[in-house]
């Protein structure tokens, strides 16, 4: 019997891969072109709707990077695709979205026991079907939302997620932008001086702080009240939080000098990074927006550098909904109050393409070792798969005063690795660690026992499960 996913998204994608790759037929439920969402444009599988960045590819230094050398020796679709479709982007891991998302969709086409049936499953899943990954994102539909509270007995939390604006390079003035990678740091596929750079004078950057603050919103209405993701921000909540917030998170001037005035430094600089292979459109990073389209063409083209910018895309705004899954999953992120029901992706509360996709990635193989009556322990928790594991299925509750901390979206972070055994305290040459080294030092220690222990785990991975 086949192993059903619902939703071809990023996690849903690399569920079918994992099941199929281990000799188990998979069918992949995409309700795509069918019907749409509100911001997916077209029907091709893992499609990206937000950024065309994986974050950073560092696997010594960031935990997301660690977790996409992970991937990668897990043998992962999603990061195979990413590096062969990859563009230009300092020391992260973009990619052209359009040929990424075509790439997964011909590969899990190709794959013999993968089967893409395009259809909504509105509602629960049939009964029939004993294996079920619900992978359905942040856009989950609404018949399917509505069974899936029913089912749990408790309320989904939902949180704003907004989306940046893409410009036309060749409607950026380059005789006042420039290009650079912050500290001119190389990247995959990269030079050095892959973002463009458009610099703002102290007064220029008030102004348009000014003008984000009073810029018309759109308005939600019911869904007022519900919480903003701390990791994307709309950029005039950001601006409401303080005139110099901005200057010190995505308009941050550190690591880069202008070469047409290199004597004096911007007070505030705006980056955009290639969104496509061939370089023709670049992404204002940072730059989520719930202004009015028509606000945020005349805010955008007062920065230096976009007076005549042409927008292939605006940003915008969408309701994420996710499951209180430290209290409703179990640690292979099955469902405790039906079990043949699993979960994965953003809707388990991970944050991140990259998250999405492990998460993905596990509960396929959870679900392939059930299948073939074997049981697939979860990784360590000093991995990156197991750390973010235990943060979605509960590692990361504390019980305080006011009872159980509320569960929030969350990218892979350092912060739920468990500790290294001992501190370090001296280099291998036997100097003190201090500063920017000691952390760098301990990050590397981090990054290499994850690698270590993902390996040991690899080796005895999965266990024929004793007859009774």
């Amino acid at each position: 019997m086949p192993i059903h996913i619902v939703g071809g998204g990023l996690a849903g994608s690399e569920a079918a891969w994992q099941i199929a790759e281990r000799g188990v037929p998979a069918v992949l439920h995409e309700m795509r072109p069918v019907h749409t969402t509100a911001v997916h444009k077209g029907g091709q599988c893992a499609e990206l709707v937000c950024s065309n960045s994986f974050r950073s590819d560092d696997h010594e230094h960031n935990a997301v990077g660690l977790l996409h050398e992970e991937m990668r020796r897990l043998g992962s679709l999603i990061m195979r695709t990413a590096d062969a479709n990859q563009v230009p982007a300092g020391g992260a891991l973009a990619v052209d979205r359009d040929g990424f998302s075509a790439a997964v969709t011909a590969a899990l086409e190709a794959h013999p026991l993968v089967t893409i049936t395009r259809e909504e499953i509105a509602g629960l899943p049939p009964a029939d079907w004993d294996s079920v990954i619900v992978a359905t994102g942040p856009l989950t539909s609404p018949a399917l939302a509505e069974a899936i509270r029913q089912q749990t007995g408790a309320d989904a939390l939902a949180f704003f997620d907004a989306i940046a604006p893409i410009v036309h390079r060749d409607t950026i003035n380059l005789e006042v932008a420039w290009f650079q990678s912050r500290y001119d740091k190389q990247g995959p596929g990269g030079s050095g001086a892959d973002y463009i750079n458009c610099p703002l004078t102290r007064e220029q950057y008030l102004a348009f702080v000014d003008a984000l603050i009073v810029g018309e919103k759109v308005a939600f209405h019911e869904w007022e009240g519900t919480p903003y993701f701390d990791g994307c921000l709309p950029i005039e909540i950001m601006a409401e939080r303080g005139r110099e917030t901005l200057r010190h998170g995505p308009m941050k001037p550190f690591g880069l000098t202008n070469p047409s005035a290199p004597q004096s430094k911007p007070y505030a600089v705006v980056q955009l990074r290639q969104d496509n292979r061939l370089g023709t459109l670049f992404n204002m990073v940072g730059f989520q927006t719930k202004l009015r389209h028509a606000e945020q063409v005349r805010i955008f083209r007062t920065i230096p550098g976009l007076e005549k910018a042409e927008f292939a895309r605006l940003g915008g705004l969408h309701r994420n909904t996710y499951l209180n899954s430290p209290q409703l999953l179990d640690a292979t992120l099955r469902l405790k109050s039906n079990v043949r029901l699993r979960f994965a992706g953003q809707i388990t509360g991970c944050e991140g393409y990259v998250e999405s996709a492990a998460t993905g990635l596990m509960a396929g193989r959870f679900a392939a070792a059930e299948r073939r009556n074997e049981t697939l322990m979860p990784p360590p928790s000093t991995t990156a798969h197991g750390a973010l594991l235990g943060h979605i299925t509960g590692g990361h509750i504390e019980t305080i005063d006011a009872g159980p901390r509320s569960y929030q979206p969350m990218n892979v972070n350092f912060g739920l690795f468990p500790p290294l055994a001992q501190a370090l305290e001296k280099d291998l040459d036997g100097k003190r660690l201090r500063g920017p080294a000691k952390a760098l030092a301990k990050k590397r220690a981090l990054s290499h026992r994850a690698l270590n222990d993902l390996a040991q785990w690899g080796a005895t991975e999965y266990r024929p499960i004793a007859a009774e």
